[in-house]
């Protein structure tokens, strides 16, 4: 055969490769996708329900003790997700990515979907608020290997020069989530009455989370384990580490106290920034709750824009660089940005929480990645998902309930603000004990 004609097949079949590994690489992507979108579809919508859960589920008479309850249930949903991390974390580096996460979105959603039919307080008594507790803490428990897994999977396909931008994906599907549950709420709130959303209406985001965990089964049933994690199978002969929780605390403890200090900035933030904002803005500040969430909406959809972004900023400019910038940010912004949201001024609202969603998404835009690349292939998952469940365990979930003590204890709508600084102070100390992850391909 002619050198030409070689050269031309040669071309052809690394066009095909090429062609199929970005295939596999877009499937990956819908598969990281879709759980963390159920997730937060329904994180979204607890949170900006929450004063009609509150009324739901928990006796009348107080309502600053029931608001503080349903966070109270938010936040106690929260304690097991380190357990949940390292169950889901255990069997997904033992056995797979694919076999953690196909489960996990399976029991999440179901337990979502059961919510949906829960009675309330006026029905079953006391019953209810702890039926509705024994539900989050189940869909707490499945949640907590979504986002590690999700992450670890996605930035073990992506191409190493392009692993922010891919590994991106996971956050955005975060907010896309709770952009899409505002909208859902917004809609309900437009159309039923206060009557019928206390009635009925509310139950209708938590039942739609059971047809969207079948689809989000049955893509991740359908794609195989990450290139990373096959090709280490094959070079042990499919033997990974027997106890991998137990390989963790004793030769990368360290890591996972700096992904667990990383990480806490990202936990707070997000839930003040995302989750409890329109909450803050319609019950401390007193601002109209349909513009709470308008704002809330438009600040979310410059977040999912601006996520991508950062994602390849830190591809460019490397994680620490990003998570450093974040951080000092926070540290000089927060309380100015949260004396302005205080005036309830619809356009001063909505500038200032895209500012802040600015910063949030050079954190949230390059954490994944960096707690991705932290830890070795054999433990990726397991390290990731103890350090970022313990992190949002003891400051995501208890974020709403904090800021609504703070700002109930001082009387200062702008105590949120130096809760933020705070920990941002305690990440930058973590982010300062580690070496730069971005340029060094991932460790086995």
């Amino acid at each position: 055969m002619p050198p030409d004609a070689d050269n031309e097949k040669n071309g052809r079949r690394d066009q095909v490769e090429a062609e199929d590994a970005h295939a596999a690489v877009r499937k990956a992507a819908k598969a990281s996708f879709v759980g963390n979108f159920v997730e937060w579809f329904d994180y979204a919508t607890y949170g900006y329900l929450a004063a009609v859960i509150a009324t739901v589920f928990f006796p009348p008479g107080d309502e600053v003790a029931a608001l503080l309850s349903t966070f109270a249930v938010f936040a106690l949903s929260f304690l097991v997700r380190p357990i949940g991390g390292l169950f889901w974390g255990n069997w997904g580096d033992k056995y797979g990515r694919r076999w953690a996460l196909s489960w996990s979105i399976m029991i999440m959603s179901g337990s979502t979907f059961l919510i949906g039919f829960l009675p309330g307080y006026g029905t079953i008594g006391l019953w209810a608020p702890a039926l509705l507790l024994v539900l989050r803490v189940v869909q707490g428990f499945s949640a907590s290997g979504e986002y590690a897994g999700a992450a670890a999977f996605m930035s073990e396909y992506a191409p190493a020069k392009k692993r922010g931008l891919y590994t991106s994906v996971v956050p955005a599907s975060t907010a896309s989530g709770l952009l899409a549950g505002a909208i859902f709420v917004f809609a309900l709130n437009a159309i039923l009455s206060d009557a019928q959303l206390e009635s009925w209406g509310w139950r209708i985001p938590f039942l739609l989370a059971g047809p969207l965990g079948y689809i989000g089964r049955y893509i991740r049933i359908h794609l195989e384990d990450s290139p990373v994690y096959r090709e280490l199978s094959e070079k042990s002969g499919h033997k990974q580490v027997d106890a991998p929780v137990r390989y963790v605390f004793k030769k990368h403890w360290k890591r996972v106290m700096v992904g667990l200090g990383v990480t806490c900035l990202n936990a707070v933030a997000f839930y003040l920034l995302l989750s409890y904002m329109p909450t803050f803005l319609s019950e401390e500040v007193g601002m109209n709750a349909d513009m709470a969430l308008l704002s809330s909406s438009i600040s979310l959809a410059v977040y999912i824009a601006m996520i991508f972004l950062m994602g390849h900023f830190s591809d460019v400019f490397g994680r620490k660089r990003m998570l450093l910038t974040a951080c000092v940010l926070f540290i000089l912004f927060a309380v100015p940005a949260y004396w302005l949201l205080s005036t309830g001024t619809f356009v001063i609202v909505l500038l200032v929480q895209i500012f802040l969603c600015a910063l949030l998404t050079m954190n949230d835009g390059t954490l994944a990645t960096f707690l991705s690349e932290l830890f070795p292939t054999r433990v990726r998952y397991t390290g990731f998902a103890l350090s970022f469940n313990t992190a949002n365990a003891l400051f995501g979930g208890t974020a709403p309930f904090v800021a609504t003590w703070l700002v109930a204890s001082t009387g200062s709508a702008i105590a949120p603000g130096w809760y933020l600084v705070i920990v941002a102070l305690l990440a930058l100390g973590a982010m300062l004990t580690i070496h730069e992850t971005a340029f060094e391909p991932l460790e086995d």
